[in-house]
């Protein structure tokens, strides 16, 4: 089961750099979107909604705002759109698809770094969700959670980490905040588990030459219960197109739901 993810900054403007006619390609059985900032009645057939998979979309109350998705080559048996926060369930940033014992959610975390009033929003966010998860933990299930997570775990995972220790996504606070869901609550961060390297970026800023220069960011993740999190293998960062300032990327699961 191959799981791709990626914040694509605007669905239509992925799709005509080419996102849609690429993803046949990939072999993804399930696609995890965010950032679609589309609400759903702009976004109808083709290439939105492309063939050979149940596809759901999640939008936010603001046009133009945030927003995710997820397509599955499997009908799922249950879709849900929503967890309990209002703040977040408003902004359209989270979609669920239940397949026999496995969930595989589709999820954007705030980002604080338009100032503080979003850095705030996030604070809030992060509060509700770390027992949410924990919850997840026990509930029986099997989980991977896709994402923008808006925060770099490690110094590893970023460029200019000393420039960056006091800006939103490498703050102490929300590093710890993955500290606690790794090694307290016992979630598996997949692709770190599998590449230990520098330098394995999925967002890049569109100031200057970062993309070029390979100054870059890893703030996208597949989050995973322990159990699928140990079958998976051959992670990969598909930065050979460019139909985002984030890069897509997969992981392969030997899981059968």
């Amino acid at each position: 089961m191959r799981i791709l993810s990626m914040n694509a900054n605007g669905i239509r403007a992925a799709a005509r750099k080419g996102f849609f006619d690429w993803l046949p390609g990939t072999g993804a059985d399930v696609v995890c979107i965010q950032e679609t900032k589309a609400q759903i009645h702009q976004i109808q057939g083709e290439p939105f909604h492309p063939p050979g998979y149940h596809s759901v979309y999640v939008d936010a109350v603001k046009p133009g705002y945030s927003g995710v998705a997820l397509y599955s080559r499997r009908q799922p048996d249950e879709v849900i759109t929503r967890i309990g926060f209002e703040e977040a369930d408003n902004e359209g940033r989270y979609a669920e698809m239940r397949f026999g014992n496995l969930s595989v959610v589709s999820l954007y975390l705030p980002s604080g770094s338009s100032g503080d009033h979003r850095q705030d929003s996030k604070w809030r966010f992060l509060e509700f969700f770390r027992p949410w998860l924990a919850e997840r933990m026990q509930d029986g299930r099997e989980w991977v959670i896709c994402g923008d997570w808006n925060i770099a775990h490690k110094e590893i995972d970023l460029t200019n980490y000393k420039s960056n220790r006091k800006n939103s996504g490498f703050l102490p606070e929300e590093r710890a905040w993955l500290d606690h869901l790794f090694d307290e609550i016992g979630m598996v961060d997949v692709f770190r588990r599998l590449d230990e390297r520098p330098e394995r970026y999925t967002w890049w800023s569109n100031r200057g030459q970062a993309w070029a220069k390979n100054v870059g960011w890893r703030i996208d993740y597949q989050i995973a219960t322990p159990g699928i999190a140990a079958t998976a293998h051959d992670p990969y960062i598909h930065t050979d197109d460019r139909f985002s300032d984030h890069a897509p990327f997969w992981i392969d699961y030997d899981y059968q739901p």
